[in-house]
């Protein structure tokens, strides 16, 4: 198929710990690496092969922590090594993205790119991909940040909102202003407002109007960056990246320039999406049984039980569950995790508590 669009490109983050999916998402081998619906193709695999699909490979980037290099390589074998753009250390999505963002100027000057998480869920795949298009065409002619906002079927307290104004170009509405999650009375007066939608951490601008950005609200990322202009897409990238990177401040996208840049606008979209960032957001989208159960690819045997997720690394284990109602059970190599669903925010603390007790053992 012939690729017309050679000014488009893609970043895809996968530099992510996803400790709430914890036991089975580790820290050597995190969930957008796992196959979490059976598909044979991992979160980050489905990610690729849906981008893939309207930009040319060759143009789609990962970003992730150098730990993971192996992995991504594994996983993405049709990958060159300068596809690969690998962090030193963790320091949030604004770097990561101005670091891809640096790399993909001395590729191509005039860009444009949309920036996508590894881990997330599309049902609506056709829906997506238009929508997409419609972003990359936009941002190519406007000096725009441009966010998809997803139309919410549900006051969810997971999500971080957008609240969309009525000035708009076309479909793409200014953006009023970023709420990160909010309590459940906020969440359903958003909800029933109309003019809130779930922000979906997907983003889409040309390769300059980002740049811009990060010298106005980031300045010590772009001063840092600016030191090896000629080191970019060259052999001396790595290391300049690998003696620079430690100096950016750890700061998400949204706090760093999203919610203080005055050109941000809103794509309304509905191609059924979810973060898959919790067991919580997997068992709200999963099949369920008559008592609500899930089971993800697992065998189990369920008496008096209802409302819960049960998840088995081990294909020829079988769980017998009897009374239990609205947990998790998640079983993956040396642990085992039983927890409450409405609980779930404690498995940070949980994974703590086990290094404290256990060193990494159990990480």
């Amino acid at each position: 198929m012939q690729h017309i669009m050679t000014d488009n490109y893609c970043v895809i983050m996968g530099g992510g710990i996803g400790s709430r999916f914890w036991p089975f998402s580790r820290e050597t081998y995190p969930k957008q690496f796992l196959d979490m619906f059976g598909t044979g193709r991992s979160l980050l695999q489905m990610t690729f092969d849906r981008f893939s699909k309207i930009i040319p490979k060759e143009n789609i980037y990962i970003v992730t922590n150098e730990l993971y290099a192996p992995l991504v390589k594994q996983q993405l074998p049709e990958l060159k090594d300068k596809q690969v753009l690998l962090e030193p250390s963790r320091r949030n999505t604004a770097p990561c993205i101005a670091y891809a963002s640096y790399h993909i100027r001395a590729c191509n000057p005039n860009a444009n790119i949309v920036v996508a998480p590894s881990d997330h869920l599309v049902l609506k795949e056709e829906e997506f991909l238009k929508d997409i298009k419609k972003g990359l065409g936009f941002v190519k002619n406007n000096n725009a940040l441009v966010t998809l906002g997803v139309k919410p079927s549900r006051p969810e307290i997971a999500y971080g909102y957008i609240q969309s104004d009525e000035e708009a170009i076309g479909d793409f509405n200014k953006v009023k202003t970023f709420t990160e999650k909010p309590n459940a009375e906020l969440a359903q007066i958003f909800y029933e407002s109309g003019e809130f939608f779930w922000n979906s951490g997907l983003f889409l601008w040309n390769v300059n109007s980002i740049i811009d950005a990060f010298k106005r609200f980031l300045p010590d990322i772009t001063a840092r960056f600016d030191l090896g202009l000629d080191k970019f897409n060259s052999p001396e990238e790595k290391t300049f990246i690998d003696e620079n990177f430690l100096y950016c401040q750890n700061v998400s996208i949204d706090y760093g320039i999203m919610e203080k840049a005055d050109n941000v606008y809103m794509l309304g979209v509905d191609f059924g999406w979810a973060d898959l960032g919790t067991w919580g957001s997997l068992y709200d989208i999963a099949p369920k049984d008559e008592d609500q159960n899930v089971l993800l690819k697992s065998r189990a045997m369920m008496y008096d039980s209802n409302n819960n997720l049960i998840a088995l690394g081990d294909k020829n284990k079988l769980a017998v569950i009897q009374g239990l109602e609205g947990y998790i059970v998640a079983d993956s190599g040396n642990v085992l995790l039983i927890c409450k669903k409405e609980d779930e925010h404690r498995i940070k603390q949980f994974i703590a508590d086990a290094q404290l007790k256990f060193e990494k053992e159990f990480n």
